[in-house]
């Protein structure tokens, strides 16, 4: 067995054996944001061909006057990811609420980010929490005391399949529980060679990003992956409406991680990532598939990135 980082996530190396193993080989995307990952992403939001950020960014500070009046003051805001300091300020300076909690798989950017707010909002409670959002975790007591706002931006659940994006949806209900709010980012369906260039830039940001998770696995899980072995690829595929980024096999390629061997054919990838586009009809259902009724929904003058506010209404029985 190789030596594996003390500080090694068994989750993360649950993930990476399994995914390896399986056919086709796939990785779950949280894996990408570690503390290089994190930097790196933030690098890629900046890019030209990077449209969504600045795009989203834009569209909060248009509509906030909008979404402030659908909200609310003094709610809880529960930001799934780890808040922008791009847009969770615009949120935090547009409702007022009563605490934020940011949550985030990764401790070292979750508290950076944390610390950088709470040098902007002084007066505002902000409660960290460590935790795989995928996976049910408890919120802080004093959430509680507050009526509820959950913030997912970014269209970060355009990385999740249908069926998982569904369950995410339902989890973040079952944690928020009836009558809360969630503010949400989804990518619109576009030209599909702009959407490749926005995941394969010509700096080579996003496929160091994408490369980034083998020397993770290399470092963390006693990997002996030959990092030049593998090319970054994004590929739009339109009959699930997504683009799929790839790590490909230049060449046949051999390597072990925490002391199993895998073999890749040249040509052959690790699939890890998909961030799936949404037309206007499909984001709705997707959100009452969830459990959330959408109320509002707000585009950009282009129409390539839409924000929808959606709450949770009580359950019924019949129509």
């Amino acid at each position: 067995m190789l030596a594996i980082a003390d500080t090694a996530d068994p989750a993360f190396a649950r993930d990476v054996l399994e995914g390896l193993a399986q056919d086709p080989p796939a990785i779950p995307a949280r894996w990408f944001y570690d503390e290089a990952g994190s930097a790196l992403f933030d690098q890629i939001t900046a890019l030209p061909e990077y449209y969504p950020t600045r795009t989203e960014v834009a569209l909060l500070r248009q509509v906030m006057p909008e979404i402030a009046a659908a909200v609310g003051r003094g709610r809880a805001v529960v930001d799934y990811g780890a808040g922008s300091l791009a847009k969770t300020p615009l949120l935090l300076e547009g409702i007022a609420p009563a605490l934020y909690v940011p949550v985030d798989i990764s401790g070292a950017h979750l508290r950076a980010s944390a610390e950088a707010l709470r040098s902007r909002f002084e007066e505002l409670p902000i409660l960290p929490v460590e935790a795989d959002f995928t996976r049910p975790f408890p919120l802080p007591a004093e959430v509680a005391r507050h009526p509820r706002l959950g913030f997912f931006p970014g269209s970060t659940i355009g990385n999740f399949v249908p069926a998982s994006a569904v369950d995410l949806l339902r989890s973040f209900r079952a944690t928020l529980g009836v009558g809360a709010l969630l503010l949400i980012g989804m990518d619109r369906v576009k030209d599909p060679a702009r959407l490749v260039a926005a995941y394969d830039d010509a700096q080579g940001i996003t496929a160091a990003f994408n490369c980034n998770l083998l020397e993770r696995i290399n470092r963390e899980l006693g990997g002996t992956v030959p990092l030049g072995a593998f090319a970054h690829e994004a590929r739009w595929v339109e009959d699930k409406s997504r683009i799929e980024m790839h790590l490909v096999a230049r060449q046949d390629v051999v390597f072990e991680v925490c002391g199993r061997s895998f073999a890749f054919r040249r040509g052959a990838s690790i699939h890890t990532e998909n961030s799936h586009k949404y037309t206007a009809a499909s984001a709705r259902l997707l959100l009452l598939a969830g459990g959330w009724t959408p109320v509002e929904d707000w585009t950009d003058p282009a129409g390539d990135f839409a924000l929808l506010l959606a709450r949770a209404d009580p359950d019924r029985s019949a129509p």
